[in-house]
């Protein structure tokens, strides 16, 4: 069993569902604004399936063939806007471990210590995005607090150009997610060399499970709660100030 970004049997889809947002313009429905996030991930995870169960490929061909919109897409941000789309080589980056876990055969503790490779490589690449100053998980989450709406798109870029408060809620976001898919794998390595081979089987599930609820309990607490809070302050003052 190899282990995706696509989540071949443990559900790693979830743990990649951030995606490149961009700012809408002031005509723009909820479209645009989840447009980066269809081809960043559902592209990727979608021909996955679709070439793996629909068309019978071997789990290597269809993450290969998976691999190539998001590869495509690093490199024309590199090229010809002179940055790095952070969600597509993620994914590029996420389904490339895939391949090699893929080749890793022989030892069964070896075979569920490598289940945890993938939670390794996304919270690696979002903890990396928070010290770059690009929180990599914000721009999965920012599609769902502006909802497509222009006034709560422009509030969202002034209290990311002037809030330090809002700034300190971005960073958390990405920092919940990234601790916790690292404590994850740590977890689940442990298990599988210490606990008998069928605990850990089953139990390598319900952490998985457990901790993306944790993920999704803490960083809303800590992050979404308090942004969504500033973003109605905002617009609030912003609806007063043109009254």
């Amino acid at each position: 069993m190899s282990i995706t970004v696509t989540g071949i049997s443990t559900g790693e889809t979830t743990r990649a569902a951030g995606a490149a947002t961009i700012a809408a313009p002031e005509t723009a429905g909820p479209r645009p604004s989840f447009l980066p996030l269809i081809v960043d991930v559902a592209v990727p995870v979608g021909s996955y399936y679709l070439l793996k169960n629909g068309f019978g490929m071997s789990t290597m061909a269809a993450l290969g063939w998976s691999s190539v919109v998001p590869a495509v897409r690093t490199v024309w941000s590199v090229v010809k806007e002179r940055r790095v789309n952070a969600m597509a080589a993620l994914i590029l980056v996420v389904n490339v471990v895939g391949l090699a876990l893929s080749l890793v055969a022989g030892d069964p503790r070896l075979m569920l210590a490598k289940d945890s490779g993938v939670s390794s490589a996304i919270g690696i690449g979002v903890l990396v995005s928070v010290r770059l100053g690009r929180p990599m998980m914000t721009q999965a989450m920012k599609p769902f607090l502006v909802k497509g709406d222009a006034a709560r798109a422009a509030a969202w870029d002034r209290l990311a150009a002037g809030s330090a408060a809002f700034r300190k809620a971005e960073r958390t976001f990405s920092l919940v997610w990234g601790t916790i898919l690292l404590g994850e794998c740590v977890a689940r390595v442990v298990g599988a060399y210490t606990l008998p081979i069928d605990t850990m089987v089953w139990l390598g599930t319900v952490v998985m499970i457990a901790s993306m609820v944790l993920a999704f309990l803490l960083s809303g607490r800590f992050a979404v709660v308090p942004m969504e809070k500033m973003l109605e302050r905002e617009l609030a003052a912003g609806t007063g100030t043109q009254s």
